[in-house]
């Protein structure tokens, strides 16, 4: 049984542009439907600027039609201009294979558990052998040159002073005979995406329409800005990848976590599947009471169970306990540094340990935690020192190689806030 896709859609904040919503949804009520977004593989990993589309797929399986997610390994060799105001570097065969295939696990990976049928399509496979007179011939002529300029997307990046490649204004011909394409494979007459798709999308539609006399339709939502008009997804460090290798589950957890206000709440009803009910319930109590971050834990929670699954948010979980006072159990030294990434740093000599170990009012001293040893000793007395997050009482206290928390790593604190890694290196 399917459900209104679009309502949902609408509900949700998600539709910025489509064609005709009547003829859309009676296509959509008249059984189990096909609808696609692509996806081009640009790096091996996709990031936070792709989970609505994910997400609106999800949404399309969660309404009883069947996603269909497109990877650009054909497009991906040109790179589309939309929403970009300088030329995209080109892959060699081999990155772009790398990428086709990181993204493709990643895809199948967010939608395995749908219930429905997921399709992951490449158009390489389709494209691959197309001879360049053919396609000109076969699908260029179709294609009225007073439209391609009409859109905005290439309209905006021909008043740049870097202009527009002939390579990239070809894109535009090469996604609408995708969409082409999947309406004769697989009857799918449906595609969504960012709002900087449309020029794309309307194309394929207007080609479908000249090649095969056939209806298909568009819908864009809006891209995943924060309240500054910025991308979301992007940090003073680089992008937020989905990648684990690339951006560590607590990484990602935390990311939600320091979203503010007005972005969380944009978020939570876009990119998550709360109900209704649970998500107007977090609208209420950010109102109320905005200092206890309830959308932001509850978002955060979500989104990394989906990414990275229940182990992922469980490290996430733990990690953040720990940052805020948690005692320190079996972590290596990569994840100590993930989680204290922010905080200051210091190296010994690994041979302090030994014997009869490192004063612990010297490393409070030699770390900044304290401005010599004998405030050192009064946080001691005061109670205020700890030893991966376990309180120390014993001004004489020694560190050796047992409180290492990881392979050479151990963490002061000095307070509640006050933190410093403590590096053991070998020679």
């Amino acid at each position: 049984m399917t459900h209104d896709l679009f309502a949902e859609f609408e509900n949700r904040g998600l539709v910025h542009q489509s064609t005709d919503p009547a003829s859309l949804r009676a296509w959509l009520a008249s059984g189990s439907r096909r609808v696609y977004a692509g996806f081009d593989p640009t790096a091996d990993s996709l990031h936070v600027g792709h989970l609505v589309a994910l997400l609106l797929l999800r949404r399309v399986a969660a309404a009883g039609h069947e996603p269909v997610a497109l990877i650009g390994g054909a497009t991906g060799m040109i790179g589309d201009p939309s929403g970009r105001s300088e030329e995209r570097n080109l892959l060699s065969p081999e990155e772009l294979a790398a990428n086709v295939a990181g993204v493709e696990r990643q895809i199948r990976g967010i939608l395995s558990d749908t219930g429905q049928t997921v399709h992951v399509v490449n158009n390489a496979d389709w494209m691959r052998g197309v001879g360049y007179l053919a396609f000109l011939r076969d699908v260029g002529k179709h294609v009225p040159l007073s439209q391609m300029l009409g859109k905005d997307s290439v309209k905006s990046r021909l008043e740049r002073d870097g202009g527009l490649s002939y390579t990239e204004f070809s894109y535009m011909l090469l996604q609408a005979w995708d969409f082409v394409h999947l309406s004769d494979a697989l009857d799918c007459r449906v595609q969504i995406g960012g709002s900087d798709q449309w020029g794309n999308i309307t194309a394929g539609i207007e080609l479908g329409r000249r090649l095969r006399s056939r209806d298909l339709h568009g819908i864009t939502c809006p891209l995943l800005t924060k309240s500054d008009g910025t991308k979301m997804g992007k940090t003073a460090s680089g992008a937020i990848w989905l990648d684990p290798k690339r951006t560590s589950p607590y990484r990602f957890y935390q990311y939600w976590i320091n979203l503010d206000d007005d972005d969380a709440g944009r978020c939570l009803h876009r990119l998550t599947e709360l109900s209704l009910d649970e998500r107007q319930a977090l609208d209420a109590s950010r109102a109320a009471n905005p200092a206890a971050r309830e959308t932001q834990k509850r978002l955060a929670e979500a989104l990394t169970h989906l990414v990275h699954g229940p182990q992922g948010l469980s490290a996430a979980q733990q990690a953040t306990a720990i940052f805020f006072g948690a005692e320190i159990g079996s972590l290596d030294d990569a994840q100590l540094a993930e989680i204290f990434a922010e905080v200051p740093s210091c190296e010994f000599p690994r041979a302090s340990l030994d014997g009869e170990g490192l004063a612990l009012l010297e490393a409070f001293e030699l770390t900044k935690l304290a401005s010599s040893r004998s405030q050192a000793r009064r946080t001691i007395d005061q109670g205020g020192a700890y030893v991966n997050n376990r309180r120390i009482s014993d001004p004489a206290y020694r560190l050796t190689s047992r409180d290492l928390a990881g392979q050479a790593t151990l963490i002061l604190r000095s307070g509640k806030k006050a933190y410093a890694l403590a590096r053991f290196k070998e020679g």
